[in-house]
């Protein structure tokens, strides 16, 4: 098979995928004729297709549905394409309402195509494999039926969307299929509700998660770290209000770019009244540090930083445990610099960035992208002239090849002011998203008046770096679960000590090796219930803890503990002192174990 036709060939995966989509719908139309159809493209991962339907696809209807596509990929039926003028198109289409609406909103010179498969026609611009029977009918699967809005609006009805993955081959689908469900144990979501990292709560709503006492410690771990690690590095630390009037983001240019993404307090559009927002980023707020008094540029470079609480209003469908939520938590930072300090402030930013991704065990897993403007979308996304865009995004391109950063380009995925460094990571299922920034910003300085007077005696306009060093803590935490699957390095485990007496006599000797490891600023627990030995060590195990210290009789007559490590090592007897060494090492190291 030449690589055109080869599953390894990005087109042709597609156009496999898509193609099974329109025979998922063919298999709906055929076992329920009252379903309407909406749209069922090919995605990165399979194909899905949006369904009206009286009916619900819970798995034993998804399984009857199945066997009816192997059918239909058995009877070889030939795909054709055909166009149809507008009038005509809307007849064939007359009883899918979902279908109708797309034809009509096409431009009226458009070419309106439909694919037609025996007794099955479908709206569709293709393209589409040239039969049924190039599909396997035993390498299909149909994963999951989830809700899913019309066009993505929540303003409009709820559909069902089922989506399915298929191969060429049934060995690649079961390989695909267990690397799923290993991805379902490490599922952040579910694993970190099992251990009891964080909860979710109706009538608090969505995407505003509970943070339990592990994961609120794990944070606070992270964030101290973070800090102090900033403070070495010359960042100041501030801290501003969370919310501010209007004013505020019509100076900055929110208002105008990113209305719809904020918590309005008030009614945004009366000019009678006050009207507040809670902050979407920090960044307006901590210029108002650098305002607070005349800047030389012997104050340059001024290196901001805050763990900032900062709140977007995300579409409901695009919510997911810690990844993506409403309220989350960032070690948001901003430098205020001269032109000439631009390069060497990026590179440091950079290097913060990489060095604390590193240490938490995240950074091999990272790729970059350079996320420009569009230079079509001018006028509604973006501020700034295109000679200014093409200067920023010059720059930051000169300073990333420099620096022998690997990217892609993502267009159209810059911040309004100005170009950007995403550094992107993916969750077990494949969806990625972005952990840190460091964008280039030519223009807010401006906007707010922050000059300062340089060594000539001129009033100049500085650049700003906007950047973090570590992101979202909660997406975070997130990775972090899945990346581990729930065993977090000690460093920064809730827990990193359970202590289990044999016998009661011994819970005495437990509790004092337990206040030695605590005056040694370790965190531990002692596990005195009635349970039996083999039962508290399987317990500390599925809770992740770190290392577990088993004390008895014997050990109680020679002063000594029995190390034991989550993986099931067996570390022997030793002196507590020798313990905490042992310990204090992997702590300090930041090791990743």
């Amino acid at each position: 098979m030449s690589n055109e036709f080869s599953f390894e060939n990005e087109q042709y995966r597609k156009t496999y995928w898509h193609t099974c989509s329109h025979v998922l719908a063919q298999a709906v139309k055929r076992l329920y004729p009252d379903v309407k159809l909406a749209i069922g493209p090919a995605i990165d991962e399979g194909f899905y297709y949006d369904m009206d339907s009286p009916i619900s696809f819970t798995p034993d209807v998804l399984e009857n549905i199945e066997k009816e596509m192997k059918k239909i990929c058995k009877e070889k039926i030939k795909l054709e394409r055909f166009e149809l003028p507008r009038a005509e198109a809307l007849e064939l289409m007359k009883e899918e309402p979902y279908k109708v609406e797309l034809i009509n909103d096409l431009p009226e010179d458009a070419p309106i195509s439909f694919y037609k498969q025996g007794d099955f026609t479908d709206l569709c611009a293709g393209p589409h494999l040239d039969s049924t029977g190039r599909i396997k009918g035993n390498a299909i699967k149909l994963l999951s039926c989830t809700g899913a809005y019309w066009r993505g609006n929540e303003h409009n009805k709820m559909l069902q969307r089922i989506y399915g993955i298929a191969f060429p081959k049934k060995d690649e689908l079961d390989a695909f299929l267990k690397e799923k469900e290993e991805a379902k144990k490490r599922d952040h979501n579910k694993l970190g509700r099992d251990l009891e990292y964080f909860n979710t709560v109706d009538c608090i709503g969505q995407g505003l998660p509970i943070l339990l006492p592990k994961g609120a410690r794990v944070i606070q771990l992270l964030q101290r770290w973070v800090e102090d690690v900033e403070q070495e590095h010359g960042y100041l630390l501030t801290k501003t209000p969370l919310m501010a009037k209007r004013d505020l983001y019509r100076i900055s240019g929110h208002w105008d770019h990113y209305l719809d993404g904020m918590f309005i307090l008030g009614d945004p559009y009366d000019e009678t009244k006050e009207c507040f927002a809670l902050r979407p980023m920090t960044c307006p707020f901590q210029y108002q540090v650098y305002l607070n008094r005349a800047r030389s540029y012997r104050d340059l470079p001024m290196r901001l930083g805050e763990t900032s609480t900062l709140f977007r209003n995300e579409d409901s469908g695009e919510m997911h445990g810690l990844i993506r939520v409403r309220q989350f938590t960032i070690s948001e930072g901003h430098l205020v610099l001269r032109p000439d300090q631009l390069e060497q402030e990026f590179a440091d930013c950079l290097w913060l960035a990489k060095y604390c991704l590193d240490t938490v065990g995240l950074l091999d897993q990272c790729t970059f992208r350079f996320s420009q403007w569009d230079p079509a979308n001018p006028n509604n996304k973006y501020e700034g002239t295109a000679e200014q865009w093409n200067e920023a995004q010059r720059v930051m391109g000169e300073i990333l090849d420099k620096l022998g950063v690997k990217y892609d380009i993502g267009i159209d995925e810059a911040a309004f002011y100005g170009p950007k460094l995403d550094i992107q990571y993916k969750n077990v299922y494949g969806k990625e998203d972005t952990l840190v920034t460091i964008q280039i910003d030519m223009l807010l300085a401006e906007k707010f008046g922050m000059y300062y007077t340089d060594k000539d005696g001129e009033k100049k306009l500085p650049y700003i770096i906007h950047r973090t060093s570590l992101g979202c803590y909660e997406r975070t935490l997130a990775y972090l679960i899945e990346t581990y699957a729930g065993a977090l390095p000690t460093w920064m485990a809730p827990e990193q000590v359970r202590i289990l007496p044999i016998t009661d006599r011994a819970a005495d000797y437990a509790y004092e090796v337990a206040a030695k490891l605590k005056k040694s600023k370790f965190r531990v627990e002692v596990d005195a219930s009635s349970n039996t030995l083999r039962y508290k060590i399987r317990n500390a195990q599925t809770e992740k803890i770190p290392y577990m210290i088993i004390v008895g009789d014997k050990d109680m007559e020679n002063q000594t503990i029995s190390i034991r490590h989550r993986s099931g090592e067996d570390l022997g007897a030793m002196s507590y002192a020798e313990f905490e060494a042992l310990l204090k090492d992997v702590v300090d190291s930041k090791a990743k174990k």
